[in-house]
């Protein structure tokens, strides 16, 4: 876990659509929530919250001091609200947490190194991309790293249960030989169809042409039984 990040906050007297003017000026709105705790609507610095949130993500404390506040809140940052199509943060929500009481957290999985198994041809397969721990908020791990270069065969995996982690920290998974990555074998490639190619006559040999179904004469039709055949002409 890294080092607490402390971001100097204002109380918020805007709501609603009128935030806009907020964002123009480079400033976001936010809220503090948590149990026991009082909502509190803030505005801080778009890129303050940037700079911390680079460095506590969404598993170490951010001190919030609230202006004219004699002490500061540790939170977790909850939820980051992002515009759809600029990806611009519109709204955060932190999440004030008593220190002495375990939470519940999504830790994020990276995986590093290259799997030899993937130089001869394998796929490594990533299945999970967090887990949800419990554990006291200063023993919260910032993310679970797998090591691919010790993935060397088809077949080799990591699960839950393999994954390096304090004794302080409880996997909230239900089974624990659940398959994090794993190295499967290489997919099978489509062959490709082509279509017959037409024969080319070598030189000065005339292409033959195609043999002519014969045709068969229509037959004449029979006269009815009672009816006189037609004469000759």
């Amino acid at each position: 876990m890294s080092q607490a990040v402390k971001l100097d906050v204002n109380p918020r007297k805007i709501a609603g659509r009128k935030v806009k003017q907020l964002r123009r000026q480079g400033i976001i709105p936010a809220n503090i929530f948590g149990k026991s705790v009082k909502s509190l609507a803030i505005e801080l610095p778009l890129k303050s919250f940037q700079t911390a949130f680079k460095t506590a993500g969404e598993t170490n404390i951010i001190e919030l001091q609230v202006a004219k506040e004699t002490k500061t809140r540790p939170v977790l940052v909850h939820d980051i609200h992002y515009h759809p199509v600029t990806d611009q943060i519109l709204h955060v929500d932190f999440h004030q947490v008593d220190l002495t009481q375990k939470v519940t957290v999504a830790v994020p999985i990276e995986v590093i190194g290259e799997s030899p198994a993937v130089v001869q041809g394998g796929v490594l397969v990533q299945l999970l991309n967090e887990l949800q721990v419990e554990a006291l908020p200063r023993d919260l791990p910032d993310k679970f790293v797998i090591d691919a270069s010790k993935l060397a065969a088809i077949g080799d995996g990591v699960t839950i249960k393999d994954l390096a982690v304090s004794d302080k920290v409880k996997f909230l998974a239900e089974k624990l030989d659940e398959l994090v990555v794993k190295i499967e074998p290489p997919t099978k490639e489509e062959v490709e169809v082509k279509p017959a190619e037409a024969v080319i006559p070598a030189e000065g040999e005339a292409a033959k042409p195609e043999a002519k179904k014969e045709e068969t004469p229509a037959e004449k039709p029979q006269p009815k039984a009672g009816q006189p055949m037609a004469e000759k002409k």
